[in-house]
C-alpha cells in the first residue's frame, strides 16, 4: 500500500504529515506494508527542504525532517499510490485536476477518515504561522487513516 500526502508546496503540511505518519506506521509494525511519501500540487518549492518551522515542530516531537525534499505531484504518483491525501480544498481541486483519467478517486481530504469531521481541512501554516496547530490537526487526522489502512491490510 502507498499513501502520498499533498499540500501546495510540499514544505510545510505534507512533509510534516509524512514524517509523523512514517513514525506511526513504524510503531504499528507496518513499515514493510505501507509506503509513505509527500508532494505538492505546485513546483514552487521543488528541491527545497521542509520549512524550518516544520523541522522545528517535528524535532520537538522527536521526529526528523531528514530527506524531506519538496517535489511536485506527478502522473506516476497517481498510478503508484493507493491514497493521495490532501490538506485543503484547493489542494483537492488541484490534485483532482492533475489526475490522469480515472484516477481522481484516489484523492481524499486529510480528515476524510475521521468520523464527523470529514469536511475539515488543515490551513497552510506558511500563511498562518501556526505550525503547532498543524501538528495538532495531523495528530487528530492521521490515527484514523492508520486504523483504516490496518483494516484494509488485514482483509487482504
Amino acid at each position: 500500500m502507498k499513501v502520498i500526502f499533498v499540500c501546495l508546496g510540499n514544505i510545510c503540511r505534507s512533509p510534516m504529515a509524512e514524517a509523523m505518519f512514517r513514525q506511526m506506521v513504524a510503531d504499528a509494525g507496518l513499515a514493510d506494508q505501507i509506503q509513505i511519501d509527500s508532494a505538492g500540487t505546485s513546483d514552487i518549492a521543488a528541491g527545497s527542504p521542509a520549512d524550518h518551522r516544520t523541522q522545528a515542530v517535528l524535532a520537538e516531537h522527536g521526529l526528523s525532517a531528514d530527506g524531506l525534499i519538496a517535489r511536485q505531484l506527478t502522473d506516476h504518483d497517481f498510478f503508484d499510490a493507493d491514497y493521495i491525501l490532501v490538506m485543503d480544498q484547493m489542494n483537492m481541486l488541484d490534485a483532482r485536476s492533475m489526475a490522469p483519467a480515472g484516477l481522481a478517486d484516489k484523492v481524499h481530504g486529510i480528515y476524510a477518515a475521521v468520523a464527523g469531521k470529514e469536511d475539515h481541512w488543515i490551513v497552510d501554516p506558511w500563511i498562518t504561522h501556526r505550525f503547532y496547530d498543524t501538528y495538532a490537526s495531523l495528530s487528530e487526522a492521521l490515527p484514523a487513516w492508520l486504523t483504516r489502512f490496518q483494516n484494509e491490510l488485514s482483509q487482504n
